[in-house]
């Protein structure tokens, strides 16, 4: 198991920043990837960025990049996974999910926190 703590989610204007934070209870090696997805009322549940753990590198959905920057750092036994979030926009409202695919091929999610965007 994994445990994920998340924190960091708000509300903010159009154009202004939140940094969403991820704490997980395992070692870097042996998590895979690790990765935010959103998803907002009466939508489907989406990708927003990963980064990889054997190489740190990042993959981002189009709606979202050169705004978001993923990055992770680890201590012995657990990894914070971080969402820099910039130039926000209202479409960019929803509850934010923490993921972590482990070696094994295991998903774990977290509670989710929610990202309120105001025009």
């Amino acid at each position: 198991q994994v445990q994920l703590v998340e924190s960091g989610g708000g509300l903010v204007q159009a154009g202004g920043s939140l940094r969403l934070s991820c704490v997980a209870s395992r070692s870097i090696f042996s998590l895979n990837v690790m990765g935010w997805y959103r998803q907002a009322p009466g939508k489907e549940r989406e990708l927003v960025a990963t980064i990889r753990g054997r190489d740190d590198r990042p993959n981002y959905a189009e709606s979202v990049k050169g705004r978001f920057t993923i990055s992770r750092d680890k201590a012995r036994n657990t990894v914070t996974v971080y969402l820099q979030m910039n130039s926000l926009k209202p479409e960019d409202t929803g509850v934010y999910y923490c993921n972590v695919r482990d070696v094994w091929g295991s998903d774990f999610w977290g509670q989710g926190t929610q990202v309120t965007v105001s025009s």
